[in-house]
């Protein structure tokens, strides 16, 4: 382990001098255009503005034409003699007699200055396949694995270096969110029209939005009022019976301020049993969900505030005309709210202050045949950010967070109370010399009223010494409070009894990470090819052990070694114009201490591979999708030994998904299909026939529980004029 932090470290005794541009982009009322693509044309550097509309990006030899996009505006194309500071201003959408694409945006943005292992998935990329919510996002992206957690209740969790959802924090424009209670279904609660973008980062991330991240971040941009069409419409059915609606309109009510609203409903109406075991292959779900937002934004002052609401119902279980069937019903109420306020200096440092409120309250009423969950969860956030620029290529920032959580859960009746306050301060330091190397320093101070006092540490790396080179390292630790009965209900589907420690820890790990990345020219077009590692060491786990009892799923206190180990390649390369080709293989080591043996974590795929290739014809006009997943096999829970109901390991399977979508001026179509060749998991629920038997398990999932689906939908949108 040394050895990898040494050679990080290693990277600080070289600089090379590099050549940039930055710039700021703006639209017609000076006003910064957050999220802008900035892309040199016949290459794959880019990159995304950030809150101020600022950009900064590397010069390549082969381009000297820099392409400006934004949803809603007009794009632009600049030819640059300089290297100076540039403004790009973006006028908004008109509707022209002749369609003219200069250059085909990124889908996929690997930011080359940015100093942490951080994808954007942009609206383009989510359009590949059949995105309904944010749980079917990652289709087309290597790093990050969405399964079912469970066969019954349609619950769903990610996986991110060999690790659970769990140890990933989610975000949701920049505000934590989908904690606790809403972890098993929040994947569902984000439509896939809503999202503007998904900003993906790896290892241990920046201290600023909290002690959480263990092995990355994920965040949700939702579509900015000020920003997106007046009007768009999302249709979708599948011939599983689901039927899904979309309505977001922006609406401006003045030059500084303006709101939007975007609405959701979906419904499956069929009862599907395609391996006839009696029980439904995926839950009803009926979904209501809506959010207004607002946008103030002046020179000098920026306000953003949300309020949201959902209500979603799962019945599942066996089928209707079984009779006394055993059923599952999972009743969410969620309300959320935030206030972001941004309040810039425009002084010689660039200073700036920011302050975020939110709140959530989320109640959960489940039953699981004869045993019921009952929770409500209450939650509070502020984090107060102050950022300067004291020197030339160097950025301060500094605050302080507040964290409030208070759960009352009842399992069969009987309650579980738990509270947590959690304040703590941070800050982090950044030092660029020339964008060839830069460091982050972080580190925050919390105390949990529930575990004490800790220490977030957290430090990043980057080193180019050519340009097309880019090396990083990261090293860091993260927290996180477990609440095993919120996080893992979905045991309550099956007759494991649940059995929790009285005394679990605060889970403490360590992660490190490497990576390089390689851009080699090829006929004006660059091959990236993309290496990582990462290891994530735990001090203390809430350890989840299935094998110890068959008939229990005994949660405790890690008593020895428990880590994941992540090593990926990926590649791409555009091999003719509007053609792109990814391909990507991952190999995973996740083991923990289980009663005394060290042993790999059972229900986790040792490798992955992936192959997405897209085709978009010139004009726009048509788009071809398809993707390969190859997924490994792994380790089965221990079956029990007097009465062997299910295998020790499982094999490796393949998933095939393809799309076609046909563009018109202002609407398009598409139709596609998942899982093509109809592959499903042989018995994902074990003793199906006794569902109130001592062996009924729906836990012990690996695979794909439905088969084939074929989708259609349509989008349309009125642009701004």
């Amino acid at each position: 382990m040394k050895k990898y932090i040494l050679f990080v470290l290693s990277f600080v005794c070289v600089t090379v001098f590099s050549r940039t541009l930055k710039g700021v982009v703006v639209d017609e009322k000076m006003e910064p255009i957050i999220g802008a693509s900035v892309l040199w044309m016949n290459t794959s550097i880019g990159a995304l503005t950030d809150v101020d509309g600022v950009f900064q990006i590397e010069v390549p030899d082969n381009s000297n034409k820099l392409i400006v996009q934004y949803t809603g505006y007009q794009s632009d194309t600049l030819n640059i003699t300089d290297e100076k500071k540039v403004r790009v201003i973006l006028k908004g959408g008109v509707q022209l007699d002749e369609l003219q694409v200069v250059e085909r945006a990124t889908a996929l943005v690997s930011n080359r200055n940015s100093i942490d292992f951080a994808q954007t998935i942009t609206s383009d990329e989510l359009c590949k396949a059949a995105c309904c919510n944010l749980s079917e996002s990652f289709e087309t992206n290597p790093s990050v694995d969405v399964s079912y957690s469970d066969a019954a209740t349609g619950a769903k969790q990610i996986k991110m270096l060999g690790l659970s959802g769990t140890y990933v924090q989610m975000l949701s424009e920049n505000v934590p969110s989908f904690r606790g209670i809403a972890a098993p279904y929040g994947l569902g609660y984000v439509p896939g029209p809503w999202m503007e973008s998904i900003q993906i980062s790896k290892g241990a991330s920046s201290v600023l939005n909290g002690f959480e991240s263990v092995t990355g971040q994920i965040n949700v941009e939702y579509l900015k009022p000020s920003k997106s069409d007046y009007l768009s419409i999302n249709g979708f059915a599948s011939d599983a019976g689901k039927l899904e609606g979309n309505i977001m309109a922006a609406v401006p009510i003045n030059k500084k301020l303006s709101t939007g609203v975007l609405a959701h409903i979906s419904d499956e109406q069929t009862e599907m049993d395609g391996n006839d075991d009696g029980f439904m292959d995926l839950p009803i779900v009926k979904q209501q969900n809506i959010m207004n937002k607002w946008q103030y934004l002046t020179h000098h002052y920026m306000l953003n505030a949300m309020v949201r609401a959902l209500n979603e119902s799962r019945d599942g279980g066996q089928i209707s005309d079984i009779p006394n069937p055993y059923k599952i019903s999972v009743d969410n109420q969620r309300y959320e709210f935030y206030v972001k306020n941004g309040f810039v200096f425009h002084d010689k440092h660039e200073s700036s202050i920011g302050w975020i409120v939110s709140g959530s309250l989320h109640e959960n009423n489940s039953e699981y045949g004869f045993k019921t969950y009952d929770a409500k969860q209450t939650n509070l956030y502020s984090n107060l950010i102050f950022l300067t620029e004291p020197w030339a290529k160097q950025k301060f920032s500094a605050g302080a967070s507040f964290n409030y959580d208070k759960f009352d859960e009842y399992v069969n009746g009987l309650p579980y109370f738990t509270e947590e306050t959690t304040p703590g301060v941070f800050a982090e330091y950044t030092f660029n010399r020339n964008d060839k190397f830069i460091a982050q320093a972080g580190i925050r101070a919390d105390y949990s009223s529930e575990y004490g006092s800790f220490v977030t540490p957290r430090l990043h790396l980057k080193y180019a010494p050519i340009k097309a080179i880019s090396l990083r390292g990261n090293v860091g630790k993260g927290y996180r409070s477990p609440r095993v009965l919120a996080e893992n209900s979905f045991y309550l589907a099956s007759s494991r009894s649940l059995m929790i420690a009285a005394d679990l820890k605060q889970e403490e790990a360590w992660n490190y990470g490497v990576s390089a990345a390689f851009y080699i020219p090829i006929n004006s077009k660059d091959l990236t090819i993309q290496t990582e590692w990462f290891y994530t060491d735990f001090i203390h786990q809430a350890i989840v052990d299935l094998d110890s009892n068959p008939h229990a799923a005994i949660v405790n206190n890690l008593d020895g070694t428990s880590y994941a180990q992540s090593a990926q390649l990926e590649v791409s390369y555009e091999l003719l114009r509007g053609w792109t080709l990814t391909a990507a293989h991952r190999i995973t080591d996740t083991r923990a201490t289980i009663d005394g043996k060290l042993r790999e974590k059972p229900l986790t795929n040792r490798y992955k591979s992936l192959l997405t290739t897209s085709y978009q014809t010139r004009l726009k006009k048509w788009q071809f999708d398809f993707t390969t997943q190859i997924n490994g096999g792994g380790r089965l829970p221990d079956p029990d030994v007097n009465n062997l109901l299910w295998d020790k390991e499982f094999d490796a399977y393949t998933i095939l998904n393809a799309q076609i979508t046909k563009y018109f001026r202002t609407w398009s179509i598409y139709i596609g299909a998942e899982n093509l060749t109809d592959f499903t998991q042989k018995y994902p629920i074990i003793d199906a026939e006794n569902p109130f038997g001592n062996n009924f398990d729906a836990s012990m999932v690996w695979g794909p529980i439905h088969g084939r689906k074929i989708y259609a939908g349509f989008r349309w949108a009125l642009s701004r004029k």
